[in-house]
């Protein structure tokens, strides 16, 4: 599945989702990782409402966004398209957060998680 990362420095997941102007896109599966691109977003405009669609329509293919901070606004609608974001409150290295992902993957990931994987 895809999976996105707010960074401002592409190694640790810094950046809030309304103020990312990049998304760093990895492929993750329960055995296999690896990075597949970047996402750049258009921060153009004034109304907040059509930033946050251009954010959501850039990460339409991920079913995952880690974050360090998300508004309620954002967040409900990255959820109504599919996409559950993660706030990542230590800021931790995209690596770590990864091999996380991936370990609960092979364990036993909640029922939305599973869907998520499957669909992909």
């Amino acid at each position: 599945m895809k999976v996105a990362f707010a960074s401002t420095d592409r190694v640790h997941v810094n950046e809030h989702f309304g103020r990312a102007e990049e998304f760093y896109i990895w492929d993750i599966g329960p055995d296999d990782a690896k990075f597949n691109g970047i996402i750049q977003v258009q921060s153009d405009g004034s109304d907040e409402a059509d930033r946050i669609e251009a954010r959501c329509s850039g990460l339409s293919e991920c079913a995952v966004v880690y974050v360090a901070e998300i508004g309620g606004p954002a967040a409900a609608r990255l959820v109504a398209k599919k996409i559950h974001p993660i706030k990542s409150k230590e800021r931790a290295p995209i690596a770590d957060t990864v091999g996380k992902l991936q370990e609960v993957l092979r364990n036993s990931p909640p029922p939305w998680l599973r869907k998520a994987l499957l669909k992909n």
